[in-house]
């Protein structure tokens, strides 16, 4: 297999440059204004609740109260009916709170239908496959499996026929997108992973009806996935979670489309498609190989592009629980990694290669978060865990980004970070 070195320099050269364009250099110490504190459920849907403002709640719930009115009562009683059916990891401990209001923030911001939207805000609200998949998982590990079968039911529906999925998608169930951005390939991997997890999470009685379910969504995602592997075990270039137009292949789409395919084999046995199965199967061994021999090596292990670095925050898709062990030299550039992104307040931004605003982002310290929860790493997963709960808004939702003073900024809540902490909370209860 020819090395992709070279073409990864020049990449990186070039997002280099670009990202030069867009302030990597200045200024040090960027402001973003927080936009919403969080948001509440009313009688006539969601709000977002306006920066510094102070909501009557109903105790125990992201429900607005209204002395006026009694529908908000009932909205408050199935709020915390729904959160009694499952189970809140860390009950009884210093992140029960913390888990409690994710949990709530991810009730409120999946609608009827299974849209997951990744923020009320303008902008965020619309459904991205890589949020859903992570909502959906923590779901369905805290016992909501029937909202984690819908959440995956709603990719299902607006997922391309080839397999494939647009970067986002209106929360209306249309399949419409809205704008350019195009197909991003991770997609189909995270939806694959999600759709092994939830399942893996049910219970055993109920597996079966749940992979019956999930049928579309893992044939045609499993379909896609082997065919862009085929040839050389990688896929063409396609934009990642940093959704910037890419000429190299990522670690960041590639380690979730390997992912899928680890988790498509045994999901395709389920439903007794030997010849489907083995084709995954093969297919992700032909990628593994591939990736450790391509990403695993040269200057900068584990980084963003073959054998060039820098350090990424993708080098968490190469470990537990993403893959079912690490991948060669993972784990070590993984904690590397941290030192390489880290970010004043306490944070990591999702790359070395990130514009040096000061920012942490919380997608990407409470990935870390779970990462070090799956892989034994506990002080790890608990500081990360102990940094998010201290920065989170006035009402307790977890911002997008924290600016270097350690204040909230930009989206609150934003689902993927909620999803992240209740995993990482879940794997240290494991």
């Amino acid at each position: 297999m020819p090395s992709r070195t070279a073409a990864a320099v020049v990449a990186l050269t070039v997002l280099a440059g670009a990202l030069v364009s867009v302030g990597v250099t200045g200024p040090h110490h960027a402001h973003v204004d927080l936009y919403a504190e969080g948001v509440v459920l009313t009688p006539a849907g969601p709000e977002s609740v306006a920066a510094g403002a102070t909501p009557d709640l109903h105790p125990g719930t992201r429900v607005a109260a209204d002395p006026s009115s009694s529908a908000d009562d009932d909205l408050a009683a199935g709020q915390r009916a729904w959160l009694a059916s499952g189970t809140v990891p860390g009950a009884g401990g210093p992140y029960q709170d913390l888990v409690t209001d994710a949990l709530l923030d991810l009730r409120t911001l999946v609608l009827d239908d299974g849209a997951a939207v990744a923020a009320w805000t303008p902008y965020w609200r619309y459904v991205w496959p890589r949020d859903a998949s992570f909502v959906a998982v923590a779901l369905a590990r805290t016992g909501h499996l029937d909202d984690a079968v819908e959440v995956l039911g709603f990719l299902d529906r607006v997922q391309g026929a080839d397999g494939s999925f647009q970067a986002r998608y209106l929360p209306d169930g249309s399949g419409d997108v809205p704008d350019d951005r195009g197909a991003q390939t991770d997609g189909t991997g995270w939806a694959l992973w999600a759709a092994g997890e939830v399942v893996d999470a049910a219970p055993r009685a109920e597996q079966a009806e749940v992979v019956d379910a999930l049928s579309g969504l893992v044939r045609r995602s499993a379909a896609h996935a082997t065919a862009l592997v085929a040839g050389d075990g990688l896929p063409p270039a396609s934009p990642d979670y940093w959704e910037v137009a890419e000429t190299e292949l990522t670690l960041g789409t590639v380690a979730p489309l390997l992912a899928g395919l680890e988790a498509a084999g045994p999901l395709l046995d389920r439903l007794d498609d030997p010849a489907a199965a083995a084709d995954a199967r093969e297919a992700a061994a032909l990628t593994r190989s591939a990736v450790e021999e391509e990403f695993g090596g040269g200057t900068v292990p584990w980084g963003r592009y073959a054998g060039a670095g820098p350090a990424d925050a993708a080098s968490a898709f190469v470990l537990p629980p993403f893959q079912p062990e690490p991948l060669t030299g993972a784990t070590a550039a993984w904690l590397a990694s941290a030192d390489a992104m880290a970010r004043p307040a306490g944070g990591v931004a999702p790359g070395a290669a990130w514009k040096q605003d000061g920012i942490s982002w919380t997608p990407q310290t409470s990935l870390y978060a779970l990462t070090a929860a799956a892989n034994g790493r506990t002080d790890d997963a608990r500081a990360r865990l102990d940094w998010l709960g201290a920065h989170r808004t006035a009402m307790g939702a977890l911002p997008e980004k924290v600016l270097a003073d350690g204040s909230p900024a930009a989206v609150a809540p934003l689902a993927w970070s909620a999803a992240c902490v209740v995993l990482a909370v879940d794997a240290l209860d494991g």
